[in-house]
């Protein structure tokens, strides 16, 4: 496995106040085992697939009422110096940069239009172990309102380059959607969404975590066995049919059919 480059997403775990719950739908969703909870940790758990690691889940410290939501963390070379990065381009830290044991260091932020997002420093625990396949973690989005704070922001911290996808069918509705890359627009690691009228007002700024699927169709129709919510789709794409969800205790996520894709490519330009 090799290091993940500075700005590349490469871990994303979520905390439940039913673990146990949670293990229960990702493990029939997306084919998840579990390692042993690491007591000194919070009982932090890690999720395999075919005995890779791709994501992990946590139970709430004693008190803590924040609501379940996927968290998508960052390599960085440096967690100090992105820290500073972050509080240096608007951002705000939510936990500032801590060892963990000889995992690697972290840090919790929110972006300055109101998206939360980790940083990971890796040493032993290196991140994703599988990408791109049925069961593990592909892509991710931000959803925000203000997308020109957020694409500041996202250019000030990390060494991306930025396209933005540009549509000529004038029956299309404007869709503001950029797609951030490392080392080129060929190899793309984030998009970024504005978030319309269709999106009510309660609903803050996020950051999509996108796990691949063999149907998205039977996914969908799964995680709403299991007591999930359909948010929108499933849809065709160029990129793959996907839909977005949320899991029984709330947790917003997209799964996505790569294989199955539909029409042109959209034209980007640099931005």
């Amino acid at each position: 496995m090799t290091d993940f480059p500075e700005g590349a997403p490469c871990w994303a775990d979520a905390m439940f106040k039913d673990l146990e719950g949670a293990k229960s739908f990702y493990g029939e969703l997306l084919g998840w085992t579990f390692g042993e909870a690491a007591g000194e940790y919070g009982n932090y758990t890690q999720a395999y697939s075919d005995g890779k690691a791709v994501a992990a889940v946590v139970p709430p410290m004693p008190g803590d009422d924040v609501p379940s939501a996927w968290c998508l963390y960052f390599a960085s070379k440096d967690v100090r110096k992105t820290a500073e990065k972050i509080t240096g381009a608007g951002g705000t830290l939510i936990m500032e940069p801590m060892q963990v044991g000889s995992f690697g260091s972290m840090a919790l932020a929110r972006e300055p239009s109101g998206a939360v997002f980790g940083v990971w420093q890796a040493d032993d625990h290196k991140g994703f172990e599988k990408t791109g396949e049925p069961g593990a973690y592909c892509w991710a989005e931000v959803f925000t309102r203000d997308p020109d704070t957020a694409d500041a922001f996202l250019k000030d911290v990390f060494p991306y380059s930025a396209q933005k996808m540009e549509c000529d069918d004038p029956d299309t509705p404007d869709i503001d959607f950029k797609i951030f890359g490392l080392g080129g627009p060929d190899k793309p690691v984030l998009g970024r969404m504005r978030m319309g009228d269709d999106f009510p007002p309660e609903v803050p700024p996020y950051i999509q975590v996108y796990f691949a699927v063999g149907n998205c169709d039977d996914a969908v129709a799964t995680a709403q066995r299991l007591g999930g919510t359909l948010y929108f789709g499933p849809m065709d794409s160029p990129f793959g049919r996907f839909a977005a969800l949320a899991d029984p205790q709330g947790a917003a996520f997209a799964v996505i059919d790569l294989a199955t894709r539909t029409g042109d490519m959209p034209r980007m330009t640099d931005a």
